[in-house]
């Protein structure tokens, strides 16, 4: 028994103190980027609110691009073509991206009418 006691604690005394340095650093890390900005006075978590803000604002505006772009390839597709299987396609591709751009655009209103439900971190319906 003593000798697996041994084994264990020099096998494993490495990882532990090696758990606690990484533990000790990344509370050390942590503090300051948590802390709030008094001259700003916002903390990381409003910052990454309008980095995703801005991100999504852009993200709308070159789906609605894309889509826009792409539906009016199908719909010369579904025009020209005298194939019907291309008909078709254009066709489920058409739906596919009126789809996809009402998601992407709905998200957008979801998350306006919830965050003041959730402000703070209490839900309050």
């Amino acid at each position: 028994m003593q000798k697996l006691y041994s084994l264990c604690k020099r096998r494993l005394q490495p990882f532990f103190c090696a758990t606690a340095g990484i533990l000790y650093m990344t509370m050390l890390t942590a503090q300051p980027v948590l802390a709030e900005d008094a001259a700003a006075g916002e903390n990381i978590w409003g910052r990454f609110s309008t980095i995703m803000q801005d991100v999504y604002g852009e993200l709308v505006a070159i789906s609605t691009i894309v889509a826009v772009t792409v539906a009016s390839i199908a719909l010369i597709i579904r025009m020209v073509s005298r194939n019907q299987r291309a008909v078709d396609e254009a066709t489920g591709w058409l739906k596919r991206i009126v789809i996809t751009w009402i998601v992407l655009n709905s998200l957008g209103f979801i998350v306006a009418y919830l965050q003041p439900l959730i402000s703070g971190g209490q839900y309050t319906p």
